[in-house]
C-alpha cells in the first residue's frame, strides 16, 4: 500500500498541476522532485493517502511560486502538519 499511496498522491497532484500549466512536459524535473519529496514524507512515517496528496499539492504550489526546493519541502511539511492537527 505504501508504494500505491506515493504513486497515487503524486499522480493526482501532477495531473492537476499539468492542467493548470499547459506548457509543461509530462517528464519535467518537477515531477521527479515531487516524487522524491512525497517518498521522503512516506519514509518519515506518513502513510495517509489524503495527507500525502495535500502535501504533494502544497509542494508543487510552493515550488512554482518560489522556484526553490527547500521552501517547497517546508510548505509540504507544514501542510502535512496542519492536516494532522485537524484530525
Amino acid at each position: 500500500m505504501t508504494s500505491q499511496a506515493i504513486e497515487g498522491a503524486c499522480a493526482l497532484a501532477w495531473r492537476n498541476y499539468l492542467l493548470r500549466h499547459s506548457g509543461i512536459s509530462e517528464n519535467d524535473n518537477r515531477r521527479s522532485a515531487l516524487f522524491r519529496d512525497v517518498t521522503n514524507l512516506r519514509d518519515a512515517g506518513e502513510y495517509d493517502f489524503d495527507l500525502l496528496q495535500i502535501a504533494a499539492v502544497a509542494y508543487l504550489k510552493k515550488l512554482d511560486e518560489l522556484h526553490d526546493d527547500r521552501h517547497a519541502r517546508l510548505a509540504a511539511d507544514q501542510a502535512l502538519a496542519e492536516g494532522l492537527a485537524s484530525r
